[in-house]
């Protein structure tokens, strides 16, 4: 790889990074439970694309499986989350 798209990927990986340890300050100090969900959303949209990055950096294929398992489980906790805010249980009798 040229050293520009070296550097492209380290600096978005710090980026990345930031963004998931903000995240995570929202989690923990959020004033509602609306923020702490967002949170949670961005956190696991920064972890696929930190996985996603590092599957770029390393050339690795398995990088890119985990990343796509994690949007799975991450949309399927959203839902989960979002449902139980509106109705207060996640499975309905």
């Amino acid at each position: 790889m040229t050293s520009i798209v070296e550097y492209a990927l380290v600096f978005a990986l710090a980026c990345f990074v930031i963004g998931m340890g903000l995240a995570t300050y929202r989690l923990s100090t959020g004033p509602t439970m609306a923020d702490r969900v967002l949170a949670l959303d961005s956190m696991y949209v920064n972890g696929m694309l930190i996985l996603l990055t590092l599957g770029l950096q390393f050339a690795s294929p398995v990088y890119f499986d985990i990343a796509m398992l994690i949007c799975i489980f991450g949309f399927v906790g959203s839902v989960a989350m979002a449902k139980f805010l509106l109705r207060g249980e996640v499975i309905e009798p």
